[in-house]
């Protein structure tokens, strides 16, 4: 491996499931700004709706996301009912009642509700908004607590889709990560809601994990495939102790270097394709016949903050603390301290703590990076129809993308830019040269690979 490759692989840039990246989100943007750009909102076009819960009935060492233990119900069964207000709140600023093609639960583990729970929340959202009958409905799960009374709620629900963080099945890596799940436990669960009529099942697998190595993650995928998920996600551990505090509690001394983690992701990649995946932007695998995999062969997949997706919904809307919701105007993001959220729907405002409004700049380098995570390749000219003249526009680039392709990671043809196989596990190196706020940022972010 060349030094410019190692380079390359250890940049800290952003993952870009949005573009701008939520650092760059401020409080200039607030409640009644975001009541402007939904009441301006199209009536007639689908949306997509994102509910997070917070709260997780165990603690993973590993994970970076906004959440909170929750070892009583209490606490739990509040957020619920102010979920369903907020449901409530945000579709009286909306131009009436919206059709639904994409719902997803998201968290912390949402079967973190009770049963009761979840279904009260469907009904307001089945209230507030028309579900179209082919919407994809998704739930995220943990097999380690999900009982059958939940399995039989989310299948009468009608949900399409659940998720599953599998992560790893070494026991030794398990318990490096506190989050110990034997196989049966997690077929058990996907046994069981296969059986409620769930037909999508997803898996998430993380590289880089504290005493993993390329064997034990090979083992793993074995024991996945045998499963038959119909996506897997293959994630590279994003050690951020300076944002995730649990994270403090994972030896560093554990974790495999740059060179390790790229055997183990390419490894598990071949393992994957080899089992009969379809390989699918930069993490993601799917079987063929998965709605997924024929997104990424018609070219419209897209890609959002709960990863890669069919989504094609132009206004994402999140409900639930720390929820992200996305218009054509810009970014809004939920308060995050599940109190002063609460406060603020029960006091009848939309509770959005920070954002940022798009501009056309904003909106032609969004498009260029995200056609880049999800194709592999863009034309740079023919994306000036989102802002700027071409090929101009692009020109200040010239010396970055000429590095580039000297180190093999795209090849250029005009304005037409298309990553190497050297690039693609590089995708979000290549897609940082575009994005206009990262120079300046002082967010940190995670290794490349």
């Amino acid at each position: 491996m060349t030094d410019a490759l190692k380079s390359y692989m250890s940049r800290n840039v952003p993952r870009y499931t949005s573009y701008p990246t939520a650092p760059h989100f401020s409080n200039a943007v607030g409640p009644q700004d975001y009541a402007r750009w939904l009441a301006a909102l199209d009536p007639d076009a689908p949306v997509s709706l994102y509910l997070h819960v917070p709260f997780c009935r165990e603690l993973c060492w590993y994970c970076g996301c906004n959440m909170k233990l929750a070892k009583r119900d209490a606490p739990v069964a509040a957020y619920a009912q102010t979920l369903i207000r907020e449901i409530d709140l945000l579709s009286q600023h909306l131009p009436g009642r919206m059709e639904i093609s994409h719902l997803h639960w998201g968290g912390g583990t949402p079967t973190a509700l009770v049963p009761d729970d979840l279904e009260r929340a469907m009904d307001a959202v089945r209230v507030s908004f028309r579900v179209t009958s082919d919407a994809e409905l998704a739930i995220e799960s943990d097999p380690r607590t999900l009982t059958p009374p939940m399995i039989e709620r989310i299948g009468k629900l009608g949900f399409t889709r659940a998720s599953f963080g599998v992560q790893e099945f070494d026991p030794k890596v398990q318990k490096a990560i506190n989050r110990v799940q034997p196989p049966e436990m997690v077929r058990a669960s996907v046994d069981g809601l296969r059986a409620a009529g769930v037909t999508g099942i997803n898996f998430d697998l993380i590289y880089g994990l504290p005493h993993q190595t390329v064997e034990t993650l090979l083992d793993t995928i074995r024991l996945c495939v045998q499963m038959r998920p119909d996506r897997i996600a293959l994630f590279g551990y994003a050690h951020v102790p300076w944002m995730a505090r649990k994270q403090r509690l994972i030896d560093e001394a554990a974790l495999p270097g740059v060179d390790a983690r790229l055997m183990q992701s390419q490894a598990a990649a071949a393992a994957l394709i080899q089992a009969g995946y379809v390989a699918i932007g930069l993490d993601h695998f799917a079987l063929p016949s998965d709605s997924m995999a024929k997104s990424a062969r018609d070219g419209t997949l897209r890609r959002n903050f709960q990863g890669y997706t069919t989504d094609q919904a132009e206004t994402m809307l999140g409900v639930g603390a720390t929820s992200i919701g996305r218009s054509p105007s810009g970014y809004v993001q939920n308060l995050s301290e599940t109190g002063a959220w609460a406060r603020a729907v029960e006091g009848g405002e939309l509770p959005v703590g920070k954002g940022l409004a798009l501009t056309q700049d904003d909106k032609l380098r969004g498009h260029v990076i995200e056609r880049l995570m999800c194709c592999g390749e863009v034309d740079l000219d023919a994306a000036a129809q989102h802002g700027r003249a071409a090929p101009e526009w692009y020109s200040e680039l010239e010396p970055e993308l000429r590095a580039l392709e000297r180190d093999g990671l795209i090849t250029r043809r005009g304005g037409h830019l298309s990553l190497t196989d050297t690039g693609t596990p590089l995708v979000r190196v290549v897609a940082s040269v575009f994005d206009a706020y990262l120079p300046a940022t002082t967010a940190r972010h995670a290794v490349a690979v």
